[in-house]
């Protein structure tokens, strides 16, 4: 018999009309929050940033592939790695279905990582995407945006991640289980993972010029994780206890 609370349909239905409030209060704060993104000021970009892409050599402008927004997601997916980080992995299963929508809404979508070109296509092809996804590798960007970290940066101490130092659970001088997990299944050590660092950064041009919008780490994240969005209406919630998460061709596969 079930431990969770039952009531008649009437019972469930005020509970429900009070959870809706709760909701719309949620929305309403929610829309706020975009207004306030929308209004933080623009910085302009006075560096030239190189990447590797399928079509050749592009500078960062050019990655906006015509359009006048441009959003980049910051996958772990550092030039040591073997593969892609799980998280990012089940983050980007989301990609194909709305870079369409965003394409015909004026915003480009694209994934950018350190790995070279090749290895990114490959692991791309294995999960059976298709979005634009850049190699940043000998570049600056990472390290300029924050999800990437020398080895040098490393050993000096707490690195600077999600606007603070040292508050990140990768930063902490014995890795959590799950940071090993996922530095295994990557093929590389725990100091050699945690030098990537996931992300989301916004950038818009006028005029020829490129400007940098926005950018938002770690739990800053969660809006883009589609499945979590569904997990948190489903009856019990994440239930979780650490990532069960996997690629989702490793299901069924320990």
């Amino acid at each position: 018999m079930t431990t969770h609370m039952v009531a008649s349909r009437e019972a469930w239905l005020e509970a429900r009309r009070d959870l809706l409030a709760a909701e719309k209060d949620l929305t309403r704060r929610s829309d706020a929050v975009a207004q306030l993104r929308q209004r933080l000021p623009w910085v302009r970009i006075g560096k030239t940033y190189l990447f590797d892409t399928e079509a050749g050599k592009k500078t960062l402008q050019e990655l906006f592939d015509g359009r006048s927004q441009l959003l980049v997601y910051h996958f772990m997916f550092g030039p040591d790695y073997k593969a892609g980080c799980p998280s990012c992995s089940m983050l980007a299963d989301g990609f194909n279905g709305f870079a369409i929508h965003l394409a015909n809404h004026d915003v480009t979508l694209t994934a950018v990582s350190r790995a070279p070109l090749a290895r990114l296509i490959a692991y791309r092809q294995r999960m059976g995407w298709s979005f634009p996804w850049a190699s940043s590798d000998g570049g600056d960007f990472n390290f300029d945006f924050n999800v990437s970290f020398t080895e040098a940066q490393e050993k000096a101490g707490p690195v600077e991640y999600n606007y603070a130092r040292g508050t990140h659970a990768m930063d902490q001088a014995e890795a959590p289980p799950p940071v090993k997990q996922f530095a295994a299944t990557c093929g590389t050590d725990v100091a050699t993972y945690r030098r990537d660092r996931p992300g989301m950064s916004a950038f818009v041009q006028e005029d020829g010029i490129v400007y940098h919008a926005y950018s938002t780490y770690a739990r800053g994240l969660d809006g883009l994780w589609g499945a979590y969005q569904w997990l948190d209406r489903a009856p019990r919630g994440r239930n979780e206890q650490g990532p069960w998460w996997r690629r989702h061709d490793e299901y069924g596969h320990e």
